[in-house]
């Protein structure tokens, strides 16, 4: 939750660019970000991996108006429509990105490092699959999303003062304040409404407050010394308070992506 996913930015800039907001090169290179490279395999015409400059072009050459972003977890596949075979490639990824309109495809990233120890690189694969072209699993409007969020930050914060989650241990205090020190930056990409930005910054401040507790996505816990609870069972208690509340955030993070997209619809296009 505290880094933008990669499924996200190729979402976000791939719409900036479907709107004509940005040229493919730079839609690409926001894509990628810190990775080394991305490339796309498996898209329809092509018999071997393109880049995503290119990819992206096609998928609009095709028809594609608009890319989703699906971040499930096991008990929740929070984007999804289906197939089974793409629902489980992406589930073990834990986020994909789906073309809406054009061809019924989506794509799943596989992620690697290479390269000698002191130089590694991370290179990045994004399988393209067929889809459903039904409704997303789970995913609210925007703005329904916006007002579950303001309340899960409530009670997230109410829940961790509660636990004494940031009065033990260096990295807790380093987490805390990092959090503390976080400033607005921006995110998304061109074309997004403000409330998407905002949406998606709350999401990410939420994060970071679960992060200090611990709790991964789909509500696990996580061992380390992040938080006061030292044993399993506190760990495990922590987790189940904290669960609605990553459910929440994570559901509004896909909303804000997937703005863009709700948009189109609102409109008929």
């Amino acid at each position: 939750m505290l880094d933008e996913p990669r499924s996200g930015r190729l979402a976000a800039w791939g719409n900036a660019m479907f709107a004509g907001l940005v040229p493919p090169d730079d839609a690409a290179q926001k894509a990628v970000g810190d990775d080394t490279v991305h490339r796309i395999t498996g898209l329809p015409g092509e018999d071997r991996p393109v880049a995503v400059a290119f990819g992206l072009g096609r998928l609009r050459a095709l028809g594609a108006r608009g890319l989703r972003v699906a971040l499930p977890v096991p008990g929740h596949p929070l984007g999804l429509s289906g197939p089974a075979p793409f629902n489980e490639r992406a589930l073990a990824a834990g986020e994909a990105v789906v073309a809406v309109g054009g061809p019924a495809v989506g794509l799943v990233p596989e992620v690697s490092s290479v390269g000698p120890a002191g130089d590694r690189r991370t290179e990045v694969l994004w399988h393209c699959l067929p889809v459903r072209q039904t409704p997303p699993a789970d995913v609210p409007p925007l703005a329904e999303a916006e007002r579950e969020l303001t309340l899960a930050l409530r009670e997230a914060t109410e829940v961790l003062t509660r636990m004494d989650v940031a009065g033990a241990g260096p990295g807790a205090q380093a987490a805390l304040e990092g959090y503390r020190a976080r400033r607005s930056r921006r995110v998304l990409a061109p074309g997004y409404p403000a409330r998407a930005v905002r949406v998606l910054e709350l999401a990410q401040r939420v994060g970071t407050l679960l992060a200090i507790a611990g709790v991964r996505p789909g509500g696990a816990g996580a061992p380390g010394e992040h938080g006061a609870a030292v044993s399993a069972s506190q760990m495990a208690a922590r987790a189940q308070a904290l669960a609605p509340v990553e459910r929440t955030a994570r559901r509004a993070q896909v909303a804000a992506y997937n703005a863009y997209v709700e948009e189109l619809e609102r409109q008929g296009m």
